[in-house]
């Protein structure tokens, strides 16, 4: 029985998560160059720290900025910096990067040191602590958590919701992770319930997942919060996709819904993925930064798919070639799931903070489908789960109407996929509300420079 509610729209896409459910976390410790994009998260790129020829640690800074929305970039070997540079990153962009020849030695240098009893800590010491053990949210959405866990003055948190519902198909990382290693979860989401004393801890896991929900019960029992002796609550959720997203997971574990141009914590919430607690565990408890995550690697045309935990900056390449490499050329290679991953362009990219999968699919699964003219069905109403009207804003974006199509409300589509998953016409309904999202952005830009040369020029006296 769910203890959860339910939120409008959705679809029901087959998980295909048998292919890794079963498969145990297996460290892999890379062979070649690493390479760290210094934009891994939402906010202010970094800035390089080091330069050509240096010697680095392993756990060291190499990368940081003074903005408050941005996270610092830390080595995961030890070795030389090789070069800095622009490399290709996985959506197929060349970024700025540091790349560190690895020694093979992994000398530790990271600057954190363990505390025994996080209870010691003052709440600042701990945001701090977590602010440069550069932690983002690890589901991929990479937000900088110290951001996310020092909200505005006068904001009462009432809910910490943990996302372990991990509702793109074919993902398997965040489950692996609650059975293999759920006390640093738990604990991580002690520390920041610490942080805020009002609030209760909720842990969500879609149904799909019975071991996880147990796994996690099992190490749950009987475990009381000093002073306040609160307990944390374990909540089934139903399966239904975005069942993961932010505002759907808010919806369902408190009833509340986040106003359109408002964040979880007006209304009471924050939401923190599985992965991202771990690691806020280890920085804290272990003074370990963020050096490494978990990935899925999977689909039909991978000959071992499994569940990897890699060093950050690792070749994609390698992972492939860890699970056993294609049995076929794929026909669609993607980081991440089906429904929001992105399509990947080469295999010679660097895995990073916000990378939670390898999918590749063959011809078979993953047939090249044309589009055709919308038919006006509106099964894409039904599916979007935030109310809106994908086939009109499609029209808006492909006019390149933005007034319209921020009029329609399409800054509020969270690219979830569901639109596209339900249409009969093969409308790339998903991509064309991006790339509306994206135009709407720079208009607003370029709004915001004419009425800023304006007023240098005196033009608006």
């Amino acid at each position: 029985m769910f203890q959860s509610l339910t939120f409008r729209g959705g679809v029901h896409p087959p998980g295909s998560k048998e292919i890794t459910a079963n498969k145990e976390i297996e460290a892999l410790h890379p062979r070649g160059d690493l390479v760290y994009p210094m934009s891994q998260h939402i906010g202010a790129p970094c800035v390089s720290l080091v330069k050509k020829g240096d010697k680095v640690l392993s756990g060291q800074k190499i990368a940081d900025s003074e903005a408050f929305v941005s996270a610092p970039v830390l080595s995961s070997v030890s070795g030389t910096v090789k070069d800095i540079g622009m490399r290709m990153t996985i959506p197929g962009s060349f970024e700025p990067c540091v790349i560190v020849e690895n020694d093979g030695l992994f000398k530790c240098g990271s600057a954190l040191s363990p505390h025994e009893d996080f209870h010691l800590l003052e709440p600042k010491e701990c945001v701090k602590i977590i602010r440069e053990a550069g932690i983002v949210g690890m589901g991929g959405a990479t937000f900088p958590t110290h951001v996310k866990l020092s909200p505005p003055p006068g904001k009462n948190i009432r809910w910490v919701i943990v996302n372990g519902v991990e509702c793109e198909p074919f993902l398997n990382c965040d489950n692996r992770l609650m059975l293999e290693r759920p006390e640093p979860i738990l604990g991580g989401l002690e520390i920041c319930l610490r942080l805020f004393p009002e609030a209760e801890g909720v842990i969500a896991i879609e149904a799909n997942k019975p071991e996880a929900i147990e796994r996690m019960q099992k190490e749950n029992f009987g475990r009381e919060l000093p002073p306040s002796g609160k307990s944390i609550r374990i909540m089934p959720h139903e399966v239904k996709y975005p069942q993961g997203a932010e505002k759907m997971l808010i919806y369902t574990v408190t009833g509340r819904e986040i106003p359109p141009g408002t964040l979880p914590a007006d209304v009471g919430c924050l939401v923190l993925n599985v992965q991202t607690l771990f690691h806020i565990w280890m920085a804290v408890i272990e003074g370990i930064p963020v050096m490494e995550r978990i990935v899925s690697v999977t689909g039909d045309a991978v000959a071992k798919p499994g569940n990897f935990l890699v060093p950050l900056g690792i070749s994609v390449r390698e992972l492939i070639d860890a699970a056993g490499g294609f049995t076929e050329e794929p026909a669609k290679l993607l980081s991440g799931g089906p429904m929001m991953g992105l399509s990947m362009r080469s295999l010679d990219v660097p895995v990073t903070k916000g990378t939670s999968g390898i999918l590749a699919l063959t011809a078979r699964s993953a047939p090249q489908l044309e589009e055709s003219n919308c038919i006006r069905c509106a099964r894409c109403v039904d599916a979007c789960p935030m109310g809106l009207v994908p086939s009109s804003l499609d029209r808006a974006a492909r006019l390149r109407d933005y007034v319209e199509f921020e009029a329609m409300g399409g800054m509020n589509c969270i690219e979830c996929g569901s639109c596209t998953y339900r249409c009969p016409a093969r409308r790339y309904l998903t991509q064309t509300c991006r790339n509306g999202k994206a135009g709407v952005t720079v208009a607003r830009k370029r709004a915001e420079e004419v009425k800023k040369t304006a007023e240098r020029t005196g033009e608006t006296k």
